[in-house]
């Protein structure tokens, strides 16, 4: 029995990440920043030829029907459907679970923008980001993702007490969560991993499970796309 978390293939948020979205001073703000970034967000041509490679790479990994997650990000959504076009009625499933981390006010704010507007925050986000909660409404990695996290590798478990997979499109921030909780390592241990090698764009993570704990087992990644 298999869960494979995948982070979504690549975005033009990605791509473009110093200019387009991210540009200094930002072209979005507040609300309608965040709906940009949950709605309208999609891959780039090369997020598309990922998207493809884990349709030729994913029937060596699965085993049984899969039961199929994805956050509720236009990204992961398309990652989903261009990776397996063909799943039975009622599959993909959306879940909140699976979303990126909600940075609130603070979405498309480049640091310099972050720490100028609040600066009482700026300590906090550059040696503690994992407790470091955004503006606005938005949730710490900590906490709000990792709750959420927690709540998907249960869901996880009881899915495969059955023989099965559970395949998870997310993202970034969530698969930080997952992997400290079903590797039992600390959120900065993750970030110390993630501040040298991010785990890239449509990278697929292997863990098998016996009785009610998760071993990863490897992980596969995209070649030059």
């Amino acid at each position: 029995m298999t869960l494979l978390i995948i982070r979504h293939a690549e975005s033009v948020e990605n791509a473009d990440k110093y200019n387009g979205f991210y540009q200094d001073p930002r072209p979005y703000s507040g609300t309608a920043a965040h709906s940009i970034s949950r709605n309208l967000v999609g891959l780039t041509p090369r997020g598309f030829r990922q998207a493809q490679w884990l349709a030729r790479a994913l029937p060596s990994l699965v085993r049984y029907e899969p039961r199929v997650y994805t956050s509720t990000y236009r990204r992961a959504i398309d990652t989903a459907a261009i990776a397996l076009p063909s799943l039975p009625d009622g599959w993909p499933q959306q879940t909140p679970l699976l979303d990126e981390q909600h940075y609130g006010d603070a979405t498309y704010m480049t640091k310099r923008q972050l720490y100028d507007t609040y600066p009482e925050l700026a300590e906090g986000r550059r040696q503690r980001k994992h407790i470091w909660t955004a503006p606005g409404g938005g949730e710490s990695l900590a906490t709000g993702v990792t709750q959420r996290a927690a709540e998907f590798a249960a869901l996880a478990r009881t899915a495969l007490r059955t023989p099965g997979t559970v395949i998870a499109f997310s993202h970034q921030t969530a698969a930080v969560a997952l992997r400290a909780l079903l590797e039992d390592l600390s959120l900065p241990e993750i970030l110390a991993e993630e501040r040298k090698a991010k785990l890239p764009n449509a990278a697929i993570l292997h863990y098998d499970i016996h009785g009610d704990r998760f071993t990863r087992t490897g992980m596969t990644t995209p070649p030059p796309l």
